[in-house]
């Protein structure tokens, strides 16, 4: 399956001088990526070579002399295009990018990958400014996940939808079975294929548990158990605010080690903070963000809750970080905020270099206008919208640019 988004922004990007970087969590297609740049570089008569540093061989020699990459795809006078995969087995990866770069950007493009301990400061500690461009994949987004379930009826059908031709699919009712299907578990593409819910638990609890434990002996975690504790305390109040201080008190950890562990967590792909908007400091006091984690399945797994919206308790939460993550795809994360202030007025996310704004209530019901009158009146020039489960709207903006 081609992740055809990300595959199409790294295809344009080969032209470009500086070298491709790109980054995201364990198991979500990267090295199928790098292959499939590999077989369109061939199939259109450039020189690629994909270099495996699992192989000790070539790890040892390029950690000798980055300028020992040349024993493994020669010197021409065409440009040659060399593929690393987990780029982080390198001693210093920042300073073997930046050497090659400096000195031989005119005939060598590299095109990388790498887990989260590449992007750990200890890694990754050279900014490379100007020398690369990073590439985030995150887990499938919905029109993935109907790609990879083969659910081509429906894509369709949404596209229709989207651009006015039909105002109501005979899907109807398959469409927000398979929107709370993905929501419920997720993007990851091993637990999307799956046969049964069952398999795809298993596969979730799987990769919590692996993932957790990695990035842990990656990052040089020293309490594993707290580290556990605040990922669990961090989905259950996914959508909510973050305070550390509170967190150092229940964990009975200090707040250093708390940011430390919020970074490598971030640095790992599986949260984001999102930090509040605010104009005048004084009236708009919380500077905390709030968290929201970049799969949905993955925060279902650290609950070991996969019900229904039917019967659980918190689907608006989980809704709300659902449009999270529709948002981020479609945007710069520096773009998104909220907005609360002291006296707990709040709006959900705030985009305001597009001067829109959005509230999010999983029923139409709780579209209460009344109690976002001061955000109107601090900020007339947002347009303010609530968001709603099985709103037409909802269905529009999986398919276009969310407010573009």
């Amino acid at each position: 399956m081609i992740r055809h988004k990300i595959y199409q922004q790294l295809v344009n990007h080969l032209n470009k001088k500086q070298f491709t970087i790109l980054t995201g969590a364990r198991q979500i297609g990267k090295s199928t990526v790098m292959r499939q740049l590999e077989q369109y570089l061939i199939k259109t008569n450039k020189p690629v070579y994909f270099l495996n540093l699992e192989y000790k061989e070539i790890l040892q020699d390029l950690n000798a002399n980055p300028e020992n990459i040349f024993k493994y795809c020669g010197h021409t006078d065409e440009k040659v295009y060399v593929i690393i995969d987990e780029i982080q087995y390198l001693d210093d990866p920042s300073n073997f990018l930046k050497l090659l770069y400096d000195e031989h950007h005119q005939k060598l493009k590299l095109i990388v990958t790498g887990s989260s301990a590449f992007y750990m400061d200890t890694k990754f500690k050279d900014s490379l400014s100007g020398r690369k461009q990073i590439f985030q994949l995150y887990t499938l987004d919905f029109l993935e996940f109907l790609q990879f379930k083969s659910q081509n009826t429906i894509i369709k059908d949404l596209e229709k939808m989207a651009n006015g031709t039909i105002q109501k699919s005979i899907h109807e009712q398959k469409i927000w079975t398979l929107l709370e299907e993905y929501i419920i578990y997720g993007g990851y593409p091993a637990v999307v294929l799956a046969n049964s819910f069952e398999e795809k638990i298993q596969l979730l609890q799987e990769l919590k548990n692996s993932f957790l434990q990695k990035d842990m002996q990656d990052s040089g975690v020293k309490f594993d158990d707290k580290f556990y504790q605040l990922f669990k305390i961090l989905a259950d109040q996914a959508s909510g605010m973050v305070n550390s201080n509170e967190l150092s008190i229940t964990l009975r950890i200090n707040h250093a080690t708390i940011e430390n562990y919020l970074y490598i967590l971030q640095k790992c792909f599986h949260i984001h903070l999102l930090k509040p908007y605010f104009n005048n400091l004084r009236k708009e006091l919380s500077k905390m963000p709030k968290v929201f984690l970049n799969d949905t399945g993955m925060r279902n797994a650290m609950l070991n809750n996969f019900e229904s919206f039917d019967t659980r308790v918190d689907k608006g939460f989980l809704f709300e970080n659902f449009i999270y993550t529709l948002l981020r795809n479609k945007m710069d994360l520096e773009q998104i905020n909220f907005w609360r202030t002291a006296d707990q007025n709040e709006v959900d996310f705030i985009i305001a270099e597009k001067s829109m704004a959005f509230e999010v209530k999983f029923s139409e019901t709780d579209n209460k206008e009344t109690k976002y009158k001061k955000f109107k009146s601090l900020y007339p020039e947002i347009k303010f919208e609530f968001v709603n489960w099985r709103q037409t709207k909802l269905r529009t903006w999986i398919v276009q640019d969310m407010v573009g």
